[in-house]
């Protein structure tokens, strides 16, 4: 697939500002030197961070993941180690969910989209580092994955979740405090995606297989083709179109590995669907949430669901889709970007609605960039 120059260049400025505004905001007053790990949030001028309330094992793996993926190793380093220094549960398993101020446990859940995060995260850290440790947590929490959140007895359920994950348990595992939900599951279908390129072990291609058949036959809305947020038939459902194409790109990514599971077709559909209802004519803006018939739900406009429509943008197979992308990343960068920095959310009518800069958020910059 050949990217049109002009592609290339407007892409090309979304990584310089990356590279010079956004990554030394996360190794300068985004990092607390003392603890090694990343703020929460920085304020909006990208100059100091927000009081330090909490740190979580998902924003370290996330921000992990960038530093990495990067090439800056030495942070990447502190970053992993820090992972483990705080946020591994020796004695029970798995991995927290944060630390307080002082890097003391904080709030003990074991979350499955912290697990993923944390698989996912390793995963890439393990392939351009080649520290063997990494591929080693890529594969002790895949195992707790699937020994620990899988649903039990799940053809018995309504809705059917047999072959999904639940969202989270309490510490040692013993109660399910949170049902499957579609994000983690999305997420953790990411994770065991990088995870099957980084280790080259075939068992994720049989993990991915049964998890995406399963989100296929409990999650996908049959009139639109979309994943809706709850399984099928859960009151309150509704669709978030910045998902569709996350899914959209992860389903492209993932090829013949999920031939069988229908999602492919579906999510042809559910692009479509969320471009048509879920993207502003005039202003390129993707809105966070829509209802099962495609009305608007929550208009605010988070910059995640504008990065993953432009991931989902540069690998549509429809070269008049793909004609869209120089304009869409101009109207990015203009109503996103800032010289210190980004804003992470916006009104449908260009307000900011939320000012600071959260640590997980670069993570949705670099893989939506990598794509371009």
């Amino acid at each position: 697939m050949s990217t049109p120059a002009s592609t290339s260049a407007a892409a090309l400025a979304l990584r310089e500002h990356f590279a010079r505004i956004v990554l030394p905001i996360w190794r300068g007053p985004g990092f607390n030197e003392a603890l090694n790990l990343p703020y929460e949030a920085v304020a909006g001028d990208g100059r100091q961070p927000l009081p330090a309330v909490r740190y979580r094992a998902m924003a370290c793996a996330r921000q992990l993941f960038v530093f990495a993926q990067a090439g800056i190793a030495d942070h990447a380093q502190r970053l992993f180690d820090a992972l483990l220094h705080y946020f591994q549960d020796h004695a029970r398993g798995g991995w927290f969910y944060s630390v307080d101020a002082q890097g003391a446990p904080l709030d003990t859940t074991k979350d499955l989209y912290t697990h993923a995060f944390v698989v996912f995260a390793c995963a890439e850290y393990g392939a351009r580092s080649g520290n063997r440790d990494a591929f080693d947590v890529v594969r002790r929490t895949s195992s707790v994955i699937e020994e620990r959140f899988a649903v039990r007895n799940g053809a018995q359920r309504a809705p059917d979740t047999h072959g999904l994950y639940n969202a989270a348990l309490d510490v040692d595992f013993s109660t399910v405090t949170g049902t499957p939900l579609q994000n983690p599951i999305m997420h953790l279908t990411e994770a065991w995606l990088a995870a099957r390129q980084a280790t080259g072990d075939a068992a994720f291609d049989t993990a991915l297989e049964r998890l995406c058949s399963a989100v296929a036959r409990a999650f996908i809305h049959a009139p639109t083709g979309c994943v809706a947020e709850l399984p099928l038939g859960s009151a309150g459902n509704w669709l978030e179109p910045g998902h569709q194409f996350e899914w959209f790109w992860l389903v492209r990514q993932a090829g013949e590995r999920l031939e069988r599971t229908g999602l492919d077709a579906s999510l042809a559909r559910a692009f479509l669907f969320a471009q048509q209802h879920g993207v502003d004519a005039a202003t390129g803006g993707v809105a966070l949430a829509l209802d099962e018939h495609g009305a608007i739900k929550d208009a605010t406009q988070r910059i995640w669901a504008q990065s993953e429509y432009l991931r989902a943008l540069a690998v549509h197979p429809d070269a008049a889709v793909r004609a869209v992308l120089p304009q869409q990343i101009a109207r990015f960068s203009e109503r996103f970007l800032r010289p210190q920095g980004w804003f992470e959310c916006k009104t449908a009518a260009g307000g900011v609605s939320r000012d600071d800069m959260p640590s997980t958020t670069p993570y949705h910059l670099a893989t939506a960039y990598a794509a371009l």
